[in-house]
Parts: C-alpha cells; sequence; structure tokens
C-alpha cells in the first residue's frame, strides 16, 4: 500500500482541510478541524493502546509436534495493542516494548496540540495513522506566513509525529513549506533546536500538555531562525558550474566504478543540474544558493528511487520521517556560503 495509511474494511485513518490529500483517501473537512474532530474523522480516537505480557509457546525437547505447548512470560517485554478503530472487539497488536515504556494516546497527542489553538491561533491541517496504526501524525499550521528574499513565501507547520510501536519518541517538528509546488522542506534548520521529542515513559506522558508553551515558543524562535538563514542563502549567487561542482564532489563516483553505477549516478547529477537550471519552482530566485537548496530537497522529493510500486505514496512518507538526505543538502550549501 503505496500511501501506507492504516485502512480497514476500506475506512482510512486520515483527515484532511478544505483540500483532498493527493492520494483522495478518508475524509476532507471544510474548514480547520478541532482535536475532537481528529479523533473522529481520522479514525483516532477510542485506541485505548495498552501493553500486555508477552508470552512464548514452548515445548520441551522430548514433547512431539502434537503436544500442547506450555506459556512461558518474557519479563520485562510487553506487547503494545490497540482496539480497531472500525472493528468492534478486534484487537491490533503493533510492537513489543520494554517494561518502562508509557504510551502516549491519540487523545493527549491532539489535546497537547490543542492548547496551540489558544496560544497562537494555530489550526489543525491533516491527521491520520500509518503502518497499521504504528504512528499517528498530525500536523498544524501556524498562523502568517514570510517571505524569504521578498519572494519565495513560506508558510510554517507543526508536525507531531507520535509512534505505537516504540520505534520513536513523541516528536514535534517545525517545518517550512514552499506553497508555489508544495515542497516540504523538512529540515531540521537548527539542528536539536528544530525539534522538541518527548520519551514514551509515565512522566513523558504526564508532561505533554505542559510541554505546548515551551513548543509554541520553540516554533516562532525556528521561524525567525529560518528566514535568517534563508535570506542568506537567498543573497547568495551560485552559478551552474559551482553547483555542479558540489554536486559531483557529494555525489560523484570514482572512473572506476561499474558502468551501471556511473550510469546511474550521470542520470542523477544530471537531474539535479536540470532542477537547478530549469525548476519553475525557482523562477526569481535562480543561481541562488537558496536555489541549489531547492533543487536537491526537490529532488529526493520527486525523483530519488523507491522501493514500492506505489512511488508517490512512499515518497510522502519518506518526504516527512526522513530528514537526513535534506540535512546533508543543507550543509552542502551552507558551505558555499
Amino acid at each position: 500500500m503505496a500511501h501506507n495509511l492504516d485502512t480497514t474494511n476500506g475506512q482510512t485513518a486520515f483527515v484532511s482541510a478544505r483540500k483532498d490529500a493527493w492520494h483522495h483517501l478518508g475524509v476532507t473537512l471544510p474548514d480547520a478541524f478541532t482535536a475532537e474532530d481528529a479523533m473522529e474523522h481520522g479514525l483516532l480516537g477510542g485506541w485505548n493502546v495498552r501493553t500486555q505480557p508477552l508470552f512464548a509457546h514452548v515445548k520441551s525437547e522430548d514433547e512431539t509436534d502434537e503436544s500442547p505447548a506450555s506459556q512461558i512470560e518474557i519479563p520485562n517485554r510487553y506487547a503494545v495493542v490497540r482496539n480497531n478503530p472500525v472493528n468492534a472487539g478486534q484487537i491490533d497488536p503493533l510492537g513489543v516494548v520494554g517494561g518502562a515504556y508509557h504510551p502516549i494516546q491519540n487523545e493527549a497527542h491532539a489535546e497537547f496540540l490543542n492548547t496551540l489553538v489558544d496560544e497562537s491561533g494555530a489550526h489543525f491541517e491533516t491527521a491520520g495513522a500509518i503502518d497499521g496504526g504504528r504512528k499517528v501524525f498530525i500536523t498544524m499550521k501556524m498562523p502568517g506566513h514570510m517571505k524569504v528574499g521578498g519572494v519565495d513565501q513560506v508558510d510554517m507547520y507543526l508536525a507531531a509525529i507520535n509512534s505505537h510501536d516504540g520505534s520513536l519518541p513523541f516528536t514535534i517538528m517545525v517545518t517550512p513549506i514552499r506553497v508555489v509546488c508544495e515542497n516540504t522542506l523538512n529540515l531540521a534548520w537548527g539542528g536539536a533546536d528544530s525539534k522538541v521529542k518527548i520519551r514514551h515513559t509515565r512522566r513523558g506522558g504526564e508532561s505533554i500538555v505542559e510541554r505546548a508553551r515551551k513548543t509554541l515558543e520553540l516554533s516562532f524562535d525556528y521561524l525567525e531562525g529560518f528566514q535568517e538563514e534563508a535570506e542568506k542563502l537567498i543573497n547568495t549567487t551560485m552559478t551552474q558550474s559551482q553547483f555542479e561542482q558540489i554536486i559531483e564532489n557529494a555525489f560523484g563516483v570514482d572512473e572506476d566504478a561499474p558502468v551501471a553505477t556511473m550510469t546511474r549516478t550521470s542520470n542523477k547529477l544530471d537531474e539535479m543540474v536540470r532542477l537547478f537550471a530549469d525548476a519553475y519552482t525557482h523562477e526569481g530566485l535562480r543561481d541562488t544558493a537558496w536555489a541549489g537548496l531547492n533543487a536537491l530537497t526537490e529532488w529526493n522529493d520527486h525523483f530519488t528511487p523507491v522501493r514500492d510500486d506505489d512511488e508517490q505514496g512512499r515518497r510522502s512518507v519518506k518526504a516527512v520521517m526522513d530528514p537526513h538526505f535534506k540535512n546533508r543538502a543543507r550543509e552542502l550549501i551552507l558551505s558555499h556560503v
């Protein structure tokens, strides 16, 4: 399933404000929605995520296949389960965790962001679950926007991502979006300052709403830092030959590499150069370091190979969950400034 959204009996755990997502799944509401709407229309409410003791079914060496197995409890390991939001009575396994793990419910996830509505005027944009409910995301649009270099409009979003399988902490990221092509620059511009992480411990679960004000302050500080850095990039000239040299040094291969590798690399670099030189999203910004950064991030979002038949879905998940290439792109371009 390319979009990887949590779907049961044709019902998809996703809700969007005002416009359909590319996959046209879930529910689209006519206006910004509330935390309660996210739980109801996004099929995120009433999961009752909880841990259960984990058992192994074992037999002694002299027992046959037909012999009944004995149950042995595995110490300090627990299964994370939820109530399925569509099929009443169905229990879904989500992961295996240690004894210190404490679930953060979807209701607390949404309530945390709800405090930002009162604090700032931010509003809910999307909410949903992916990977069978193992990860849940909720995004909010911050009020206002800025013009980078007086040309490029950038909106700011808060994306809060939670996992129910122990794979990542509750994470709040501040993400700039280039409205002209909806290309998410999911970059940690200020390193650790661009995100807040809350571990799945009992203390973490209790403090989630208390962290809302701190996160709001972080988002405005981040907005200021992002604009300062973006202005620097947009005011730095970068020629096509300079851009070609940067990507050749970073992504090129040795001359004795296999022919197939050299061909793939050449095609990749050609696509990056084409985006730098010709992409319509760079009108008014061409031949700048900002255009260089956006050429690399657009290539990553739209042209990097994926291992799934549903390319667009896998790219959408990668753009949110995998910022490593974009961080590297930022470092490469900043080294030119």
